[in-house]
């Protein structure tokens, strides 16, 4: 708090020190060459694109399972979009779908100009595989990061940029920073880098020689961009709250122990184990055996006051977005959807609090399995 009333009482309170700071503690925690920090990670999106040359005609792919930002983004440059199923285990891009795309588009020459994996979760996608697949087919690589800071990918924190050109993180309220809103575009690159101020800044260019010749007031718009800064006050909050990841990720990771032990014995599918360490732990996704025992389930959780969500619609599904890709594309995409349901999870939740929605949960699976036993039994899922 008293970070964020000292920016307030500075000169500025935005284009100001505060952000530049911020930006680099992101940067030198994950190892990044450059960060640009924005309003939100959509706008941090819609950077990276454009800094990349994402253009009318022009193809990104990413997964249909992420928030709807991850792909308008690329509609709002002019491009289209194309998305590749998911893995129903994980939720993240399945490489099997990606390959077996990108042979089918080098064969028909509409291979994507950029891919965007989704960490979602906070469960980082096979990024040495991808940056493999990056280099065969000539693409560029935006990781969508929003559910991610604090993961680690191939042994790297999330954003130091090793297998992709920028990632994108998100600084909502409800991730594992926040600046209320707000995001960061992280970069090795410093051609991008700049581009993508420029471009957050209303394309703005202020260059020292001509303002020294025209008058220190002088600047030029070499192409449109948006006004998609972050304030002083808000990057004082951010670097407040980074100071603690640390520590919000552990909690997190405490938590999602905790639930793997306690929902162990119910016929519910729970999160992969073998690389919980570099989770960041954003979401807790169980599985049910079909939609209707899920919708059950949700809606009695919804009544006992716990916030249990779905994450996501896929967004082939979504108006926007439905045209030639149909649901019976995507089996992996809709075999999670049906069966998805996410728990609470959060540093601030206490242990009594992830109790209750235990219980309940159980409470509930078992009442809806002596139900359909009647007329015959739930298979059980077990523990990916």
């Amino acid at each position: 708090m008293a970070a964020v009333v000292a920016a307030l009482h500075a000169a500025r309170i935005t284009q100001g020190e505060e952000v530049a700071r911020f930006e680099q503690a992101v940067a030198d925690y994950v190892g990044a060459a450059h960060a640009v920090a924005c309003n939100s990670a959509t706008s941090g999106l819609w950077l990276a694109y454009r800094a990349l040359g994402l253009v009318a005609g022009s193809w990104l792919w990413t997964s249909p399972n992420t928030f709807v930002a991850t792909a308008a983004m690329a509609l709002q440059c002019g491009a289209r979009v194309r998305f590749i199923d998911t893995d129903p285990a994980s939720g993240n891009l399945s490489l099997e779908a990606l390959q077996a795309a990108l042979e089918q588009a080098e064969r028909d020459g509409t291979l994507p100009r950029i891919v965007v994996p989704v960490h979602f979760a906070g469960r980082p996608c096979d990024m040495a595989a991808i940056g493999r697949l990056a280099e065969r087919y000539g693409f560029d690589v935006v990781e969508d990061a929003a559910h991610a800071l604090g993961a680690r990918a191939a042994g790297e924190p999330v954003g130091s940029c090793r297998y992709s050109a920028v990632t994108v993180f998100s600084f909502h309220p409800v991730k594992a920073i926040t600046t209320g809103e707000g995001g960061m575009a992280l970069t090795q690159r410093a051609d991008l880098a700049e581009r993508m101020v420029r471009l957050r800044s209303h394309g703005v260019v202020r260059q020292p020689a001509q303002q020294q010749a025209l008058g220190g007031w002088h600047y030029t718009v070499e192409e449109a961009g948006f006004n998609f800064r972050l304030t002083d006050f808000q990057a004082a909050l951010g670097r407040a709250q980074l100071a603690r990841l640390d520590g919000f990720i552990e909690r997190r990771r405490v938590l999602a122990e905790r639930y793997r032990k306690r929902l162990a014995d119910l016929p519910l599918q729970l999160p992969h184990r073998e690389d919980d360490a570099s989770c960041a732990w954003h979401l807790y996704v169980v599985q049910f055996a079909d939609s209707a025992i899920r919708r059950q389930v949700y809606e009695r959780l919804i009544e006992a006051g716990i916030g249990a969500q779905l994450h996501y619609v896929p967004l082939y599904r979504q108006p926007l977005f439905v045209g030639a890709e149909q649901p019976e594309d995507f089996p992996g995409c809709e075999q999670y959807y049906n069966r998805a349901l996410t728990m609470p999870l959060y540093p601030q939740l206490s242990e009594q609090e992830q109790d209750r929605v235990v219980t309940l949960l159980a409470a509930q699976v078992k009442s809806i399995c002596d139900a359909t036993s009647q007329g015959g039994s739930m298979p059980e899922q077990g523990i990916v």
